[in-house]
């Protein structure tokens, strides 16, 4: 187990190395870097960009922490290892281009193993990407979804990628709106706890969904980065970041795991885009560039 551990370390650092450089080339900035450490155990690197060339914030964490009991995030659908201590470790990584045509992006891939006197650890892996555009193009939507489908093909063909598919256009939904945060990715979750997984499969999938990030997404920043943009679309653009917000405060996962457990409040919080705004009880006008997105990609009930 310590050589698997250091090999999903190994890879989680170079990924975030590999992250940054490409998008600070992209963006033409610099991300700042802050190393930390965690009282309870562990800790990791920040590195956020912000008032960026393309990005209003950004920012590539990773983090190894490791705790005496496992928070309540981690146990509500896992309650046999509550009470375990455990350690995790991955990379998570949000961008807000400052461009509303631009769409904000996440990904994650994170490994987890809890352990108990007497027992055998249970280890699993869990991570996935989603696109939440402002205004969507289809060829962007057609581009992103085909580069998760191509990452985990391998891994089970088309079927397996409908299921993750599907798995993230349940998680990322705002149940309180009945409407999805965005146009979806891939999710996974639990990847080896039933003890039915190989390791060695499970690592690879988590692998393969965090290389193939700047292949599903550099290429529609490079096409959208430069159109003109005004208030109009700037406000509507704050508007929708509300949605961001909400879900990331109130179901996410990944956040309340953080905080739960102690985190680094500015690492788990540099998700939030810098710049948001709420109105009440708002609706797009029927055949206007906003309405595009709720008729076409807000479908409410996720199946």
């Amino acid at each position: 187990m310590n050589d698997s551990r250091s090999a999903v370390h190994t890879f989680l650092t170079g990924l975030q190395e590999r992250l940054v450089e490409r998008l600070q080339t992209l963006d033409g900035g610099t991300f700042r870097t802050d190393a930390w450490t965690r009282p309870e155990g562990g800790g990791g690197k920040t590195q956020v960009i912000e008032e960026g060339g393309i990005f209003e914030r950004g920012g590539v964490n990773f983090s190894h922490v490791t705790g005496d009991s496992m928070p309540a995030s981690a146990t509500a659908h896992r309650p046999e290892l509550a009470g375990r201590s455990f350690e995790a470790m991955g990379v998570s990584l949000v961008l807000h281009p400052r461009n509303p045509y631009c769409p904000t992006v996440h990904m994650n891939v994170r490994h987890f193993i809890a352990r108990a006197p007497d027992r055998d650890p249970v280890w699993w892996f869990g991570g996935g990407m989603d696109l939440t555009p402002y205004y969507p193009f289809d060829e962007d939507v057609a581009h992103f979804h085909a580069a998760c489908r191509e990452a985990v093909l391998p891994f089970g063909g088309e079927a397996e990628y409908q299921r993750l598919r599907q798995w993230c256009d349940r998680y990322f939904f705002l149940r309180h709106r009945n409407e999805p945060r965005g146009v979806g990715g891939l999710f996974f979750d639990d990847l080896g706890a039933d003890g039915t997984s190989r390791f060695e499969t499970a690592f690879d999938l988590m692998q393969s969904v965090g290389n193939a990030f700047l292949p599903a997404y550099v290429p529609i920043l490079e096409r959208r980065k430069d159109l003109p943009w005004g208030e109009r679309e700037r406000d509507f653009q704050a508007y929708r970041r509300g949605r961001y917000v909400e879900f990331n405060l109130v179901f996410d996962r990944g956040t309340l795991f953080g905080l739960q457990s102690g985190g680094r409040t500015e690492s788990i919080l540099m998700s939030l885009p810098p710049v948001v705004k709420w109105r009440y009880d708002w609706t797009p006008e029927p055949g206007t560039p906003e309405a595009v997105l709720y008729e076409k990609y807000l479908r409410p009930g996720p199946d």
